[in-house]
């Protein structure tokens, strides 16, 4: 008797023995995708509607399949649906389970569709839920950041290049900063929408079918804006997950950025940032500790998501056309991006709205000690008549000076100034104060307190209107 593979419901008969146990589980996927089980069925249902709209099965056997696949999603639901090894991927998995509830007319549902098709509709399905899920996740860290902003518009930081002490600002315009960071994100999360938004189904295999099927019914039923216009690029394009990917790689930049900024702003050597016991842990050896560890772990976790858009640019950089098992590589890696930057987004929002506070007695010992207010006294001197580069070079002689004797511009005597220059009166100490030197930086996009305010106004509108 002839040994009958335990795929032979779904593979051909010209198949005479069953795999390799090492192989089967080497080449089973359904380990990890049956996470896109809700995409699968709801794909099935589409693509049975269209069936039968198309005139291709009866009414009737549309009903039977509806039915049976809506009975599966609650069977999974209730935890009695669980494919095995045996299933391979969760689109055999979905249509073994359909054939059984079935018979004959559970046979019927793969009718003008192949599984290369049918697996880049379900995950175009699964990443742009996924999308819309992260857009307002970072929606919410923009609010958390945006409260802190909006609380802190006259506390001023020490703003730095090189990460040497450069002009002083309001903290307001520092946090905004990352809110313009993360729109941006969010734009381009929006863009890549655009291009998951496109269905593949009806490409089938490779070479689309001679079943008179009906691509755009399936696509309206499944919310796509449209269909791919070549069937051997609907099943090849990964391109959208490769976008999704480096669209991650970004977001998790901008949160790498702010988290190093947290970590040397709670360290002892900053001091602008206390740590609530919420949002910090300690050290088993050490009882004084407060480690930052969120904005650490955020910070380890981007190579991750680096590492995943890496693996995708490999898979596909050599591939002929058309679809390669290859393929099966994306989900892992598409499917860890989204667990890995959620979970960041939210440990984010969650230390700003509740784990980080400002220390606004170290902030304004910092930009009382400096001389981050060099330039104004050469924007001062200009003025006055004194041109730019003549003014610099005379700053930068007074402030070597103080650096000899160890004061700072602001505690120099109006006759060492007039030394300076005789154009300089006493209004030279309002000018040095910081709330003034960050005040008169009134340039459109500047940290000018107006300036900011507008922005916040602006920010305001964008981020808490319903």
């Amino acid at each position: 008797m002839v040994h009958i593979n335990i795929l032979a419901e779904v593979w051909s008969e010209r198949f005479e023995e069953g795999l390799n146990p090492a192989i089967e589980q080497f080449n089973a996927s359904i380990g990890f995708d049956i996470t896109l089980i809700q995409e699968d069925l709801d794909g099935s249902l589409a693509h049975t509607k269209m069936l039968a709209s198309s005139g291709i099965i009866s009414s009737e056997e549309a009903k039977q399949l509806e039915d049976g696949l809506e009975q599966i999603r609650e069977e999974f639901a209730l935890g009695s649906f669980k494919p095995v090894l045996a299933d391979e991927d969760i689109h055999f998995a979905v249509e073994r389970r359909l054939i059984k509830l079935l018979g004959p007319v559970g046979k019927k549902l793969h009718t003008g569709r192949s599984r290369n098709d049918q697996v880049g509709c379900d995950l175009r399905l699964w990443l742009r839920r996924r999308i819309d899920e992260l857009d307002k996740n970072i929606l919410l860290m923009q609010r958390s950041l945006f409260s802190h902003a909006d609380n802190h518009l006259y506390t001023l930081i020490p703003g730095y290049t090189h990460l040497q002490r450069a002009q002083p600002l309001s903290l307001a315009h520092h946090l905004i900063a990352y809110i313009e960071m993360f729109q941006r994100d969010r734009d381009r999360f929006k863009e890549v929408r655009n291009r998951v938004n496109i269905s593949p189904l009806g490409a089938a295999a490779l070479a689309g079918t001679s079943v008179p099927i009906d691509r755009r019914f399936t696509a309206s039923e499944l919310g796509f804006t449209k269909i791919y216009a070549n069937s051997l690029d609907a099943v090849s394009d990964r391109d959208f997950a490769v976008e999704f990917a480096s669209t991650s790689s970004l977001l998790m930049v901008h949160l790498s950025r702010l988290s190093e900024e947290i970590i040397l702003w709670t360290s002892e050597e900053f001091g602008f940032v206390s740590l609530t016991d919420r949002c910090a842990t300690g050290s088993s050896l050490m009882p004084q500790k407060k480690n930052p560890d969120v904005p650490e772990l955020i910070r380890g976790k981007t190579g991750r998501v680096f590492g995943n858009l890496q693996a995708l640019l490999t898979m596909i950089k050599g591939l002929p056309l058309a679809y390669n098992k290859d393929f099966q590589e994306d989900k892992e890696a598409i499917f860890d991006t989204v667990h890995t930057v959620n979970a960041c987004v939210e440990a984010m929002t969650i230390l700003f709205e509740e784990g980080v506070k400002f220390r606004e007695d170290r902030l304004n010992a910092a930009v009382h000690s400096d001389f981050s207010n060099a330039t104004d006294v050469a924007d001062y001197l200009v003025a006055k008549g004194v041109p730019f580069r003549e003014a610099y070079q005379m700053v930068g002689s007074i402030v070597k000076t103080c650096l000899k004797e160890r004061v700072l511009l602001k505690d120099l005597t109006i006759d060492q100034w007039l030394e300076v220059s005789p154009l300089i009166d006493e209004d030279i100490y309002e000018r040095l104060a910081p709330k003034h030197v960050v005040a008169s930086r009134l340039s459109e996009g500047g940290t000018g307190f107006k300036r900011v305010s507008e922005q916040l106004t602006s920010w305001r509108n964008q981020l808490l209107s319903p």
